[in-house]
């Protein structure tokens, strides 16, 4: 293996070559791409079957993946996630460990019968993806992306399917701060008489995740095509908003089958009203 393949063990370099490889890569990899994007930390402690099967792939599509990213195989690919892993807040990742075994799966065509064990389940799964978060966030640029929202005369609000819940408390949340918001709720199928009312100083904030919504999508690329402001909170840098936001947060949530934990997402954009609010003394929560 060369010093130029070497290269590719630094996780940052590792997800610029996955923006620019991303068109080349099979459908089959980019849904490992996606999988090991969204579950770094499932990459860095669980075996190749593991792995596999959280991403509902072979085991060789795992091989494959890493070796057209320049690995020599798994064992390497894995060596780059675990270095990830490691660092000062690796005490988090001891925690994602403990409390992140997830129950085991029932078997095939079988179902839980006890409620408490759902609850746990899902409870569990909203915990490892708030320590996710809270370890994104640290390195995210939060800044600008409140800069953003607060600079603008109104943001517009495109959620919908799994995301709408969040999407409708951001719109609630700006409302009662102050800001001017809208809902792209595609009341009256007049999804694009709403974008058409966007101001030039107006922004669209895009919520959206792993499966992205089409409608949604097509939103953020008609209003980066007009020039409008798109900023995004979706799960990754491969999701299709992420290339078109001026400012993008990245969510990990925790998913159990078809079912997602809007926790996270809901705590990120909790912190985005909570900001703006401080920054206006008419609008600040009381100390």
């Amino acid at each position: 293996m060369s010093d130029e393949t070497d290269s590719t063990r630094d996780y940052g370099e590792f997800v610029e070559t996955l923006l620019t490889r991303q068109s080349s890569l099979s459908r089959r990899l980019q849904q490992v791409a996606q999988y090991l994007l969204n579950n770094p930390e499932d990459a860095a402690i669980f075996t190749i079957i593991e792995i596999a099967r959280r991403a509902g792939v072979p085991p060789s599509a795992i091989t494959r993946f890493a070796k057209e990213l320049g690995f020599d195989g798994f064992a390497a690919l894995q060596a780059m996630f675990k270095q990830r892993l490691l660092g000062p807040r690796m005490s988090y990742a001891d925690r994602i460990q403990a409390v992140n075994r997830e129950l085991s799966p029932p078997a095939k065509g079988s179902r839980p019968n006890d409620p408490h064990q759902v609850a746990d389940t899902f409870i569990q799964a909203a915990f490892d993806a708030l320590l996710r978060l809270r370890e994104d966030v640290a390195k995210a640029d939060l800044v600008p992306f409140v800069d953003a929202l607060q600079s603008a005369k109104a943001v517009h609000i495109a959620a919908a399917r799994g995301a709408f819940g969040v999407g409708s408390y951001t719109y609630y949340g700006l409302s009662r701060i102050g800001k001017r918001a809208f809902l792209v709720d595609n009341l009256g199928a007049m999804r694009a008489e709403q974008l058409a009312a966007m101001d030039q100083d107006d922004v669209l904030l895009v919520i959206t995740f792993d499966d992205y919504t089409p409608e949604t999508v097509d939103l953020a690329r008609k209003a980066h095509a007009s020039g409008r402001t798109v900023l995004a909170i979706t799960d990754n840098e491969l999701s299709p908003v992420a290339p078109l936001a001026s400012h993008a947060l990245y969510v990990k949530e925790g998913r159990l089958g078809h079912f997602r934990s809007q926790v996270p997402a809901m705590v990120l954009c909790q912190t985005l009203v909570m900001c703006l609010g401080y920054r206006n003394p008419e609008t600040a929560p009381a100390h």
